[in-house]
């Protein structure tokens, strides 16, 4: 079997490449080992069902999953117990998952730890010194030198057993870095990154010539009341990209409406690409109605998730991230539902539409002009190409469930406006209309760029919002090419 190719991130690029040169984006949401769709894995339980449920994805696009290494809301998934002990159970699981994933295509934003559980259930850890382990204290976790030659350890034993071939796409050291694992110690990330990272990079290019990348991520409100983090989140040198997790506190953990959710992803990826200075991607890799879920119990209704889920890929990615974003599916079952797995083949379909290992946008979501109906627009471009999604605030008809405003979409009417993005070279430009709903081209329009005005597009469309995809054509002439 062939084994897949690395990703690499080009430099100056904001986006991914295959060690081939073709261009790859995350496309995809978290997963867990022990969910409706991987639990088929334990004891190779139902290994075919798996590969039917890892086939299906590819099939609809999606090119990653984000997994924790451990995932452990109950007693009977640790990778290690006790510490330093690999749990053959686990060990196999993987085997298998690696396996599969290989075979299929399919790709892993690998993180070592399920923080979260790991916290809340620090009583049960194999790492907590009352159970045999390293740690006296869970909010010791990122600073005790013992506890780091277990993570380091960790890291080691899987890149030796699964990191030979490009399913792992890339190494989140940790997952939702957090002052309170650190004793409050504002070096502490840095410095977690500044060892860990060189180690883990070292190692595999002892083993292989070349290593895997590497981010940390950063439960997103968390960047509020600790400003200082985000230097090493989004800037550390060390790091090949940068990840945070939108969960703003009312429009996306409890939306009440699908449009406030899409309006905070732009700005919060806005704010995140203005905190990269050397042109590293960037992507959400978790974000979803948690409160709404984990504190009120309740599950979005299917077509109102649908709807908040597309809006939110269309935001991330139109605003300059790297893909649609990685939904935590917060359902129950925890498992996307078929609406948004169409959502995501319609962005995979769009994305061969602009030519990304040579596209080295800034975000322009302030800095588009609109004149006609009201829209919300979200872009991003640079001096050849752009993407654009434009999201009607309010239709005139809606229907509510459950205290949720879903729009009614055929009652909406035409929009008709004009958009002017700055910055791009002066020539004409083709541009394509894409139905984000069904995941198709509507038509194509010419444009031109003038110096000093920008780049004046004209657009009519029905619906709720639409898509554009802006690239240069060959001019002959003093004409459109």
């Amino acid at each position: 079997m062939t084994k897949l190719p690395w990703i690499e991130r080009p430099a100056g690029v904001p986006y991914f490449v295959t060690s081939q040169g073709e261009p790859w984006t995350p496309i995809g949401q978290n997963d867990a080992i022990t969910w409706p769709e991987l639990e088929g894995l334990f004891r190779q339980r139902d290994l075919p069902g798996v590969e039917r449920h890892l086939l299906h994805l590819r099939d609809t696009g999606v090119t990653c999953l984000r997994l924790m290494l451990e995932y452990v809301q109950g007693n009977h998934r640790f990778l290690e117990r006790p510490a330093g002990r690999f749990v053959p159970a686990m060990v196999q699981l993987w085997d298998e998952l690696f396996r599969l994933c290989e075979r299929v295509g399919m790709r892993i934003l690998l993180t070592p730890f399920d923080t979260f559980f790991t916290w809340v259930r620090w009583q049960h850890h194999p790492y907590n010194i009352s159970n045999g382990g390293p740690c006296s204290s869970r909010t010791r976790l990122l600073v005790c030198p013992a506890t780091r030659n277990f993570i380091k350890a960790r890291l080691a034993f899987a890149t030796r057993r699964w990191g030979s071939s490009g399913v792992i796409f890339a190494w989140d050291l940790w997952n939702e870095m957090h002052p309170a694992q650190a004793e409050n110690q504002q070096d502490a990330f840095a410095e977690f990154i500044d060892d860990v990272g060189p180690f883990l990079r070292d190692l595999e290019t002892e083993l292989y010539g070349r290593a895997h990348l590497q981010c940390v991520s950063v439960f997103g409100p968390e960047l509020l009341s600790s400003p200082a983090i985000a230097d090493p989140i989004f800037r550390h040198p060390r790091l090949d990209f940068a990840s945070s997790h939108f969960y703003e506190t009312g429009t996306i953990d409890h939306p009440a409406d699908t449009v406030a959710p899409a309006v905070s992803v732009g700005r919060l990826t806005r704010d995140a690409l203005s905190h990269i200075i050397d042109q590293r991607p960037f992507l959400d890799s978790e974000h979803g109605p948690i409160h709404s879920f984990k504190d009120r119990h309740s599950t979005l209704p299917e077509a109102f998730d649908d709807e908040y889920f597309r809006h939110i890929q269309w935001a991330h990615l139109a605003s300059g991230g790297a893909g649609g974003g990685m939904r935590w599916p917060n359902r129950s079952p925890h498992v996307l539902t078929p609406g948004m797995r169409a959502a995501q083949a319609a962005l995979s379909r769009f994305l061969p539409l602009l030519d990304w290992p040579r596209f080295q946008r800034r975000n322009l979501n302030e800095e588009i002009s609109i004149s006609g109906a009201p829209v919300h627009a979200f872009g991003c471009a640079d001096l050849r190409q752009a993407i654009i999604w434009l999201l009607r605030p309010t239709l005139g008809a809606a229907v509510t469930n459950r205290g949720r405003t879903l729009r009614q979409v055929d009652q909406s009417g035409e929009a008709a406006l004009t958009l002017t993005v700055p910055g791009l070279t002066p020539g004409f430009y083709e541009v394509v209309l894409w139905d984000t709903r069904v995941g198709r081209e509507l038509k194509r329009v010419p444009a031109q760029a003038v110096a000093g005005a920008g780049l004046e597009i004209p657009v009519r469309f029905d619906g709720a919002d639409l898509a554009l995809a802006v690239r240069p054509v060959e001019c002959h002439e003093g004409e459109p090419g």
